[in-house]
């Protein structure tokens, strides 16, 4: 997590009071996260409520997550798609998906949650090779490095009308280098170039500050 400013954190505590109050399945989800191999890095309650949102614009009922952790943003989307809907998230680490696992009963979202374990790219590609029906969402938060490939299995496991979102694609500022030695940001820069190149691909990406410091999202539909 990147550093973040007293007035940056504060705003988005206002925020979150007034319009994303977390419930106590959220907040324990949320603290749990210390214990999984990247403590705090789960995204911010604001942004959990986009994803959802985002979600649930796009008439999402089928979502693939890079990504689980505690499984924080998990419980935004599978909460999002409803009793009718399902998530797939691919979490590289055993013991964070247990915990993940705790929090998903405790949310009472078990039932439309699948969590697959091991490399996320691996596990993308049994998902391409056993023939899985295309996913409406597609949220990106795994190793940097590896953005580019997750680009690549997105496409294809999604379809015309899809919306793909990438976290921490700002840095703290680092993705304008283009001299960086940091693969987690020549991972961005990739994808970027990757999305900017592909015609079946619209996108933006914005900047964001608060509890997470200065970072940001790239949001893309798929056209066709």
């Amino acid at each position: 997590m990147y550093e973040s400013e007293k007035a940056w954190q504060d705003v988005d505590a206002y925020f979150v009071d007034t319009l994303v109050p977390e419930d106590d399945a959220l907040q324990q989800a949320r603290l749990s996260g210390r214990q999984t191999t990247m403590p705090r890095a789960e995204v911010a309650a604001n942004q959990g409520k986009l994803l959802a949102l985002l979600c649930q614009i796009a008439g999402a009922q089928r979502v693939l997550e890079f990504g689980t952790l505690a499984g924080y943003s998990t419980i935004w989307l599978a909460r999002a798609v409803g009793t009718q809907g399902h998530v797939t998230t691919l979490e590289l680490e055993p013991g964070n998906a247990a915990i993940a696992t705790e929090n998903f009963h405790r949310a009472g979202v078990a039932d439309r949650v699948t969590v697959i374990t091991g490399p996320a790219t691996e596990s993308a590609e049994r998902l391409i090779a056993d023939g899985a029906a295309p996913y409406d969402f597609v949220f990106i938060d795994a190793d940097k490095p590896s953005n580019p490939a997750y680009l690549k299995a997105s496409m294809a496991l999604t379809g015309p009308g899809s919306v793909i979102v990438i976290d921490n694609v700002v840095r703290n500022g680092a993705v304008t280098d283009p001299a960086s030695p940091d693969e987690r940001v020549r991972g961005v820069r990739a994808v970027l170039a990757d999305i900017a190149e592909d015609e079946r691909l619209e996108a933006t990406a914005l900047q964001t500050v608060g509890s997470k410091g200065w970072d940001g999202f790239t949001v893309i539909r798929r056209v066709r």
